[in-house]
């Protein structure tokens, strides 16, 4: 049972470990040849992680392989605070992803969103001036709305489209302002035009680099997509967290009997369990 338990666990981690080589590459890559800010905010995290892993995976490698108890306790510590950290973020993700669904727009194929549909909690991060700097800035460097130029609709065409939440929110004016349709990214303001209560529609500009950008629903458009990208995490994570707890119960299994092993030498060299 012990050689089984240490064999498992020696095996696990050397997968793992193989497996950070390219995540720390792909990271060090990424931030060599980087051309904009949002993928070298990117290069980070991913280096970061590659190396935890590889850290993580050494030492239960070792740990198990050479039966180096103060290495396999020290991993499963880790191994530990990583599963309790998952389990919090996922539910976190969960909770605080349950609001803010589109709203269908009559005659369209797309949805629209409103920031006050969504929770506090992520209005706050999008409502913060620095942050939603970063966030422009990186909508700007993506181009994201280049893909609705290219496709030089008409009008019928356009309306009949699946827009994703941010060009649905940043490429376009909302419905409301009942502008005339140029293309996907140009739209005429009325000559007797008034925003009224509806500030996006003065806020939008056929400037390729303002558009409604600074427009709340644009905003609410990106908290959409957040919001489609963290339930896949998190359907991803429990997958995960399932997968960990299998690994730290071999792991306590090998410690244990390691452990065993040490303080009974006599015992188990004459067969007893």
């Amino acid at each position: 049972m012990v050689r089984l338990s240490n064999k498992l666990i020696g095996a696990l981690n050397l997968a793992t470990l193989l497996l950070s080589l390219p995540v720390i590459g792909g990271g060090i890559y990424l931030k060599a040849r980087a051309a904009t800010d949002c993928e070298k905010f990117l290069a980070a995290p991913l280096i970061a992680l590659g190396v935890f892993l590889f850290v993580v995976s050494l030492a239960g490698f070792v740990g198990a392989c050479y039966r180096n108890s103060c290495l396999l306790w020290l991993y499963l510590v880790v191994m530990f605070l990583l599963i309790l950290f998952l389990f919090c973020f996922t539910a976190f993700a969960f909770v605080v992803t349950n609001e803010g669904a589109g709203r269908a727009v009559s005659d369209r194929g797309f949805k629209e969103f409103r920031l006050g549909d969504f929770s506090h909690w992520l209005q706050k991060r999008v409502e913060d001036s620095e942050n939603w700097r970063r966030i422009r800035s990186c909508l700007e460097q993506r181009k994201a709305c280049r893909s609705m130029e290219k496709k030089n609709e008409t009008r019928a065409q356009f309306v009949g489209d699946d827009l994703s939440p941010i060009q649905s929110g940043c490429c376009k004016p909302p419905t409301a302002c009942n502008f005339t349709f140029v293309n996907a990214t140009t739209w005429v303001k009325p000559a007797s035009f008034h925003s009224g209560d509806m500030p996006d529609c003065n806020a939008w500009e056929n400037d390729r680099s303002r558009l409604c950008y600074d427009c709340e629903s644009c905003k609410a458009g990106v908290l959409a997509q957040i919001k489609r990208d963290w339930k896949k995490i998190a359907a991803v994570n429990v997958v995960f967290l399932v997968f960990l707890l299998l690994v730290y119960s071999v792991g306590c299994c090998a410690f244990r009997n390691h452990r065993d092993e040490y303080r009974y030498p006599r015992f188990k060299r004459a067969g007893y369990p």
